[in-house]
């Protein structure tokens, strides 16, 4: 059996606005696996400078426990992205995250940048996959450097870009959130999907969380705080898939002692393939322990 990589919970990706000086200082304390200081979208142009500022003295001064802090910086064409880069690679958070990312080239550029100003191997590239040419070519952006760590879904813009339709099951995203999967899974990346804008549907978003876990994301970035509970459950084991990955792993363990490769669990046959999985539950439950959340 192929070892086991290390399972980071990222079953929650909070975006914040760096401009938001109150929100930043908030989120030392919410309940997201990931923090997403966000440089782009989120804040003005007249807010710029002031939240590149903003966003590298909160890495710089920490605090904020088992949180990933990821920096969202202005893409490459925008008159901010040099500066953004620059400052959020001196900063050196955990990731680095690129929108409308299009081709190779966009993580070379950034991994080079990197090596240049000798940026801490534990700043990884996060990558934006939020346009059709981005889906069409995640194949080769996610096989393009060592320092790509996660795959970020950007379904808002996509969608615009398709010319599709917001619908709750999502129907016209499907084969682009599938190829982007396939992409970050060929090349052992994690990959979170896309924010939902409804913030008066909870019961639809728990849905669109449930439909995430099932096609195979890590966890979904979201907007706002209150929708951490929701995701952060959805994204965690269960009860039941505790007990059922260590029925898997126990049952395993007793066929192999008896010189065979195969089980079978609640009439399923289990193979490799199924421990592996059982392994990962069980590790993604560990890592979650010491947050009081497993």
């Amino acid at each position: 059996m192929s070892e086991q990589l290390p399972v980071v919970p990222r079953r929650s990706a909070l975006y914040l606005p760096a401009s938001n000086a109150r929100a930043i200082e908030k989120a030392r304390d919410l309940p997201t696996d990931v923090v997403i200081l966000d440089l782009e979208d989120a804040v003005a142009v007249e807010c710029k400078d002031l939240a590149r500022k903003q966003c590298c003295d909160a890495v710089l001064s920490g605090g904020y426990g088992h949180r990933e802090l990821v920096i969202r910086v202005n893409g490459k064409g925008t008159p901010w992205h040099e500066a953004d880069l620059a400052a959020a690679l001196r900063a050196a958070p955990h990731g680095i995250l690129l929108p409308k990312v299009n081709s190779p080239q966009d993580v070379l550029d950034v991994a080079q940048a990197m090596d240049e100003l000798a940026t801490p191997e534990h700043t990884r590239i996060w990558c934006m996959l939020e346009t059709p040419r981005g889906v069409l070519a995640a194949p080769q952006i996610l096989a393009s450097h060592q320092r790509l760590a996660v795959a970020v879904m950007g379904t808002s813009d996509l969608t615009q870009g398709l010319r599709a339709q917001h619908t709750r099951l999502r129907l016209p995203l499907i084969t682009a959130l599938g190829l982007c999967l396939l992409a970050a899974r060929t090349n052992e990346l994690a990959i979170l999907d896309g924010v939902s804008l409804e913030l008066d549907d909870p019961e639809g978003f728990r849905e669109g969380c449930e439909q995430s876990k099932q096609l195979g994301f890590d966890g979904k970035t979201l907007i706002h705080p209150k929708q951490l509970a929701p995701c952060n459950q959805a994204f965690s084991p269960s009860d039941d898939e505790l007990a059922h990955a260590r029925e898997v792993i126990e049952a395993h363990g007793r066929a192999r002692r008896l010189g065979s490769g195969v089980s079978v669990v609640g009439g399923r046959l289990v193979e490799d393939l199924h421990v592996r999985e059982a392994l990962r539950v069980i590790a993604l439950r560990d890592a979650l322990m010491p947050r009081g959340q497993a």
